[in-house]
């Protein structure tokens, strides 16, 4: 498996074909995904080539915006079906990307650890310092695709996600619910 040759690729086209409207969702966001996937591999314990596998899916979970934003972790597992089979994956590896995307679909429902740990490492900028960056990003975003009328519609909307959220994993919850409680505080207190 060429990891990180299938990850250069997929980011190129995310970057050259993607809708402008995508301000968050973008190259950017598989960047931080696989940052954040292997930050908690490593402290998940996970093997090497389990790794490979997730890391894989972090550069592509969200690639089927492609194809727009419905539906798109289906899109997103078409693009690994399509595209990984020239970078040294076998079928059943691909398998194992897609279900690990899959895992990411809103409301999240993994099945393994493998899946925990990308729906963990899709959301730990709620838990982190930039929070207020990407979730003004995801606003501008949201104002376009999801016809998002005001920053106050968008304050209740966020308050609902992060009381409703639950990291899967003890090094996310470790790492980044502290802080997730007090962004959730913050934006309670704007209301």
């Amino acid at each position: 498996m060429q990891v990180e040759q299938a990850g250069a690729f997929i980011l190129a086209k995310i970057k050259t074909e993607l809708a402008d409207c995508f301000h968050y969702h973008n190259a950017d966001h598989a960047l931080d995904v696989y940052a954040a996937a292997k930050q908690l591999a490593a402290g998940e314990g996970i093997s090497e080539h389990d790794t490979q596998l997730l890391l894989t899916a972090a550069y592509y979970h969200d690639s089927g915006f492609l194809f727009g934003q419905a539906d798109h972790e289906t899109g997103s597992c078409k693009n690994a079906r399509q595209y990984l089979p020239d970078f040294g994956y076998n079928e059943d590896e691909i398998d194992h990307v897609c279900d690990i995307i899959m895992a990411t679909k809103i409301p999240q429902n993994p099945h393994n650890h493998l899946g925990q740990i990308i729906c963990d490492a899709d959301l730990d900028y709620l838990g982190r310092n930039d929070f207020f960056i990407l979730s003004k990003r995801l606003f501008s975003e949201l104002v376009i695709t999801d016809h998002l009328e005001s920053e106050q519609a968008w304050d209740k909307q966020q308050v609902k996600f992060l009381q409703n959220h639950r990291y899967f994993t003890q090094t996310a919850l470790r790492l980044r619910d502290k802080c997730k409680n007090e962004h959730l505080t913050a934006i309670t207190k704007r209301l």
